[in-house]
């Protein structure tokens, strides 16, 4: 951040974007160390407007201020959700304090359950990006400043995650058989959400909305681990659920990793060329290696390719669908086993996307003259993308280190 910013100085005051950017950070600490409802929703709408704030920063960029009430619209349609969600598992325990969720989650009527976890995935779902509530996503990100649309993407998006699995795994916990269903529901979002993603990236043109695509997609891949992880707890295969929940977990923090890097790798060819476009690059491999070859990191990593990070945790994930053998219901099962089918489908295009990205952005021959004059950018944003680089290989070779913590 501190070298993205320096460039545009004298359009942007950089003291704004520190102020805002840090408490964005702070209000995403804050959300998920609340106990409360009260909390809890006012740190949620603090994330919300302090996002809002950064997505419209550069506002003179044709299209931003449109994109921004896109998402501000979005995430208060989500956040009536979660709010509506609170207010049942309110008149049902009388308390807004987490605690009291949690102790009287196994005297939740069913319909009650059943209307507390819809309503929490369309609220939390539509924060994060599934489809079909997705739709602020391509269109906040490529209008967002880059170390904006790395934390959004990395880390807000998981925010949403932790609310979705605090409200399943600890409001509704799902214990017997009539619970499958909402499970299922999770799977049909994750693969349908993973390979409409993968679709659009493969056809976009503008390296940043692509990448947004796929935040849609990897999204969608956590999903389904969660769903799968419900599926197999209403049956009381335990070891299967933990399976699934850890594939799902260790693809949140290896998708706040890989992403990351990615949007700095496309902020960094962004700042340098002036354009977002693909097909006015061209030949960046060499204006810009170390760029490239961390731009290289992060593209294998989201590939689903070892012996990076982002293949650990989709093995994984592959792993609990083929264990669906296991689950004692027949249309489950074949239900399971087209999910299976959309997931093996989204990864080959994964790969797919990031040769056609990575080769028409940074291979070849500069096609405009920007990609002519770019450089490479300051060392402090090569260090930010070395980190996370390091991290994307870390996390791949010495899985075990990091989903041990997790366990």
């Amino acid at each position: 951040s501190l070298g993205y910013s320096g460039g545009s100085e004298e359009k942007h005051g950089v003291r704004s974007v520190g102020f805002l950017i840090n408490l964005f950070v702070l209000s995403m600490i804050l959300v998920v160390a609340t106990n409360n409802v009260f909390s809890f929703l006012l740190f949620w709408e603090l994330m919300s407007l302090t996002s809002f704030l950064l997505v419209i920063h550069e506002d003179e960029k044709p299209g931003t201020l449109k994109s921004g009430i896109t998402y501000l619209i979005m995430t208060h349609i989500g956040t009536a959700f979660i709010t509506a969600a609170f207010l049942i598992l309110y008149f049902s325990t009388g308390s807004l304090s987490f605690d009291a969720f949690r102790s009287s989650a196994g005297q939740l009527a069913p319909y009650t359950k059943d209307a507390v976890f819809i309503l929490a995935l369309l609220g939390f779902g539509t924060k994060a990006g599934l489809v079909p509530m997705h739709i602020w996503l391509p269109k906040a990100h490529p209008s967002a400043p880059s170390n904006v649309s790395a934390l959004m993407s990395g880390v807000m998006l998981k925010v949403a995650i932790y609310g979705l699995v605090r409200v399943t795994f600890d409001f509704v916990v799902p214990s017997s058989p009539g619970d499958a269903w909402l499970g299922l529901l999770m799977v049909a979002a994750g693969s349908s959400s993973a390979l409409v993603g993968v679709l659009y990236a493969a056809v976009e043109h503008d390296i940043k909305r692509a990448l947004a695509y796929h935040s849609v997609e990897n999204i969608g891949i956590i999903v389904l681990g969660l769903g799968l992880s419900v599926v197999f707890m209403s049956y009381g295969l335990a070891t299967l659920a933990a399976l699934a929940l850890l594939a799902s977990m260790y693809h949140s923090l290896n998708h706040a990793v890989f992403k990351g890097l990615l949007f700095m790798g496309a902020g960094s060819v962004v700042l340098k060329t002036g354009s977002a476009d693909m097909n006015l690059m061209g030949g960046l491999a060499k204006k810009m290696p170390w760029t490239a070859v961390f731009f290289l990191v992060g593209s294998i990593a989201i590939a689903g390719l070892p012996p990076l990070n982002g293949f650990v945790s989709e093995w994984l994930t592959m792993q609990a669908l083929l264990s669906s053998y296991q689950v004692p219901n027949q249309v489950l099962q074949v239900s399971i086993g087209f999910a299976s089918v959309a997931f093996a489908l989204t990864l080959g295009l994964a790969l797919a996307t990031f040769v056609k990205l990575f080769g028409i952005s940074f291979l070849s021959r500069p096609r405009s003259a920007g990609a002519e004059r770019a450089s490479e950018v300051p060392r402090t944003m090569v260090a930010g993308m070395a980190v996370a680089g390091i991290l994307c290989v870390v996390l791949g070779v010495l899985p075990f280190v990091a989903t041990s913590a997790v366990a």
